[in-house]
């Protein structure tokens, strides 16, 4: 199965905003999950059961939607020989848009990023979303710690999200300056509490990772030989001990600590989503410092490179809330557009070249209209995240937007 990219996973938590607010009068709003190897016909046959079983249907609006959005399901079937690559979704149903009366036949129908499992047919009030969630469900978990004689810190990282499981301290003492036979005495003492402490760490460690069925490989870092000690040592069940993929030296044992071996585990874990948006943004932001440095920021800017066809990626945050507004004016024929927060109702604007009234023609999601430019000329996209600090870094610092460029023009 090809790895479903960020553009596909904003497209889908877009999608599903949208019709997690879409709600019937009742339960009226039909759901169709058809899997890639499931016959059409198969789907239109049970459409029709589904059409005889709604004449049972007690309210006769009710019954007279769910009639409706099942003819519509199989008017669309008619235009599919058969299921897409990675099946079929069908959202169909009729919206309320204020009293009654109101009500609007809407249909979403598309592939989903990753082959749908099994076939669903569901009618409620809302649309049946869960396996669209289960889409966004980041699939690769690991688990990490740092660990010195001291203390140690055990953490599962899911995509993006780092969830801290347990900090520890030892209560090992520290080195004593007695000499003779009271120092050996004693290194033996601090030795034996470092091994009981180095049991306690693996008991969490075991008792944490063995409960996440997914889990991908461990990390291990801390400063100094402990973490070496332990990995060789007997301290961890087999399972999680043959899913050790490296260890890393860090300055802390603590929550920093965790972070250290994220940072420094980037190679090694170089396909996760998390590690490729950090390494996206921490080269832009290299670019940007660098005197002759290929980066670019800012919405004009960006749009400016695209047109020249300079642009290598473009970095667009998912947290991006504006649109794109085209105007067209009826006297000369010129055309305008600006860029609003989602929120905005167009206003009237005068035409740059005749000041005459500009007619508004249409509107769209910025990320969509850049996506479109960068696709033209054969850019990548990548949408980031807000979920790291070089996520909230592009949003907050450079509006969102930026790109690593191909070459200065």
């Amino acid at each position: 199965m090809a790895e479903v990219s960020s553009k596909e996973l904003y497209e889908v938590k877009r999608t599903l905003k949208e019709l997690s607010d879409k709600k019937g009068r009742g339960t009226e709003l039909v759901s169709v999950y058809i899997p890639p190897d499931r016959q059409i016909s198969d789907v239109v046959k049970h459409m029709r059961e589904e059409l005889s079983q709604s004449a049972n249907i007690k309210s006769k609006q009710t019954k007279k939607n769910v009639q409706s959005a099942i003819e519509v399901i199989m008017q669309r079937m008619k235009l599919f020989p058969k299921p897409p690559e990675n099946g079929l979704v069908l959202f169909v149903g009729m919206i309320p848009r204020g009293g009654p009366g109101t009500e609007k036949m809407e249909t979403y129908v598309f592939e989903p990023p990753e082959p749908v499992q099994t076939y669903v047919y569901h009618c409620d009030s809302a649309f049946f979303l869960k396996p669209l969630q289960e889409i966004l469900e980041e699939k690769d978990v690991y688990g990490l710690a740092v660990l010195d004689r001291k203390e140690a810190t055990i953490a599962i990282l899911r995509g993006k999200r780092i969830d801290i499981v347990k900090k520890l301290t030892s209560g090992v003492p520290g080195k004593h300056k007695a000499g003779g036979q009271s120092q050996r005495r004693f290194d033996r003492l601090i030795d034996l509490a470092a091994h009981e402490f180095k049991k306690r760490i693996g008991d969490h460690m075991n008792e944490a990772f063995l409960s996440v069925p997914d889990l991908k490989g461990v990390i291990i870092g801390g400063p100094g030989y402990t973490k070496e000690e332990f990995v060789d040592g007997d301290y961890l069940h087999h399972e999680i001990k043959n899913k050790i993929i490296t260890t890393v030296d860090t300055s802390y044992t603590g929550e920093f600590g965790i972070r250290e071996v994220m940072d420094k585990s980037m190679d090694v874990l170089a396909e996760i989503d998390v590690m490729r948006e950090k390494k996206l943004v921490q080269k832009f932001l290299h670019e940007l410092v660098d005197d002759d440095g290929l980066a670019s920021y800012g919405e004009a800017e960006v749009r400016r490179y695209l047109a020249m066809g300079a642009v290598e990626v473009v970095l667009l945050s998912e947290d991006l809330k504006s649109k794109r507004l085209i105007y067209q004016c009826t006297s000369c024929g010129s055309q305008e557009e600006k860029t609003t927060k989602k929120e905005v109702v167009p206003e009237e604007v005068s035409c740059p070249g005749c000041g005459e009234k500009m007619k508004f023609e249409s509107e769209r999601d910025v990320i969509d209209d850049l996506v479109e430019m960068a696709e033209e000329i054969g850019s990548e996209v990548e949408i980031i995240s807000t979920e790291t600090e070089e996520g909230i870094q592009l949003l907050r610092a450079f509006g969102g937007i930026a790109a690593i460029l191909r070459y200065r023009p």
